[in-house]
């Protein structure tokens, strides 16, 4: 064991993946989660290559089979007759071509299986963070119950209302994007009739899109439908939203989407709002990671995925300069900000193009998705999927 001790304020994906990573570094590490219980609000969640490459070195890839599904392909299409505007291929060719799978899971099954893969005693629930003093060789943690925890490094991996980003840097004016999303699971039985493909589909229309996809090894369809809305006052993700309200907002879509909105009994709506990329993440022996310092819109379904890739790039750059938290902590900084914050442009740029209405600017991006020429298509995501955040760049890859 290393003789630094790390806390985690956090228990989501990003902090029980940092953890492990940092755990296989060899560090002492303790997570701090303020809720009783470990629970991922949310359902799917998108594992792309360069976030299986990390799972698998931490032993997670026979759980990530088991629970998890491999598309065949990404299907985008056209909103009213489903016709394919482009059809790349996931499964074995991805695998082939970056050396990893992706997988489309349900949280809940992620984070169970990275909690089952911390050793007992790691993780305290319960334990709401209230303060921090970094004495500069050390931060002391104050919680709410409990008593105080010293450490060497504190990480906040405490997601979009992250207290250590407050402590940090103060309180932040998250802007709404003028969307919102209906969410939620559907048995997949209810959709045998509708003969939809093992793929991540993602209908584009005027001022909306649909994603749907599956989930917990095929048991369950998860979907997301963005609509373009005016205002909206709350952040969450665990409001609940009228089935019927999301049904007419896609009055006259495709009858996939159509059948698979009348096959939901219960779904969420939750407001998206963006952040403008932090200037700095680290203060000190303190950092942050995950929607704690990049919250990004889900249109690149890289949210998790660069969580997990900042857990990696901590504990490498810890476990490079051990002698120096607060140096290396600078190094992890350096390497992740500028990749992270532009995954964050891409995502809201997406917002725009997945929401044309029907005209030139539509048949220009469409021409464009033939060609090949916009993301997802292999040669354009190659920056995203070939990065492997626990080593070095791969050449000619900048982290810009």
């Amino acid at each position: 064991m290393r003789g630094l001790t790390v806390g985690v304020a956090g228990g989501g994906i990003g902090g029980l993946s940092a953890a492990l990573s940092l755990l296989a570094a060899g560090f002492d590490v303790h997570v701090y989660e303020r809720a009783q219980a470990l629970g991922e609000v949310g359902a799917g969640v998108q594992i792309s290559p360069n976030a299986s490459r990390i799972l698998h070195r931490l032993g997670l890839a026979g759980e990530l089979a088991r629970t998890g599904v491999k598309p065949l392909a990404l299907h985008q299409r056209r909103w009213d007759d489903g016709r394919t505007l482009l059809r790349t291929p996931l499964g074995e060719p991805l695998e082939a071509r970056f050396g990893f799978p992706h997988y489309q899971a349900h949280r809940a099954d992620v984070l169970a299986a990275l909690a089952a893969a911390i050793p007992a005693g790691r993780i305290h629930l319960g334990r709401r963070l209230t303060g921090f003093t970094d004495h500069g060789d050390g931060v002391r943690l104050d919680f709410a119950e409990g008593g105080p925890a010293e450490v060497d490094v504190l990480v906040g991996a405490d997601g979009i209302h992250s207290d250590v980003r407050e402590l940090l840097f103060g309180p932040e004016r998250p802007r709404f994007t003028g969307c919102v999303a209906y969410r939620g699971l559907i048995p997949a039985e209810r959709l045998r009739g509708l003969g939809i493909e093992v793929t991540a589909q993602v209908f584009m229309g005027p001022g909306r899109h649909f994603v749907n996809y599956y989930v917990s090894g095929g048991r369950l369809m998860n979907f997301v439908a963005i609509v373009e809305q005016d205002s909206w006052t709350r952040e969450s993700w665990t409001d609940h939203g009228e089935v019927a309200d999301a049904l007419k907002a896609f009055d006259g879509w495709h009858p996939q989407v159509h059948g698979m909105l009348n096959a939901v009994d219960e779904t969420f709506v939750w407001a998206l709002f963006d952040r403008p990329p932090l200037p700095r993440w680290s203060r000190g022996r303190v950092t942050l990671l995950g929607d704690a310092c990049h919250a990004m819109l889900p249109f690149m379904a890289q949210g998790a995925a660069q969580a997990i890739e900042d857990g990696a790039t901590l504990a490498a750059s810890l476990a490079a300069n051990p002698g120096d938290p607060a140096e290396a902590l600078v190094g992890y900084e350096r390497l992740r900000l500028p990749r992270a914050t532009r995954m964050q442009a891409l995502s809201s740029e997406n917002k725009t193009r997945f929401h044309l209405h029907d005209g030139p600017e539509q048949e220009a991006r469409d021409e464009a998705m033939a060609m090949g020429a916009t993301d997802w298509s292999y040669d354009v995501v190659a920056w995203i999927y070939d990065h492997d955040a626990a080593g070095p760049l791969p050449d000619g890859e900048t982290t810009g």
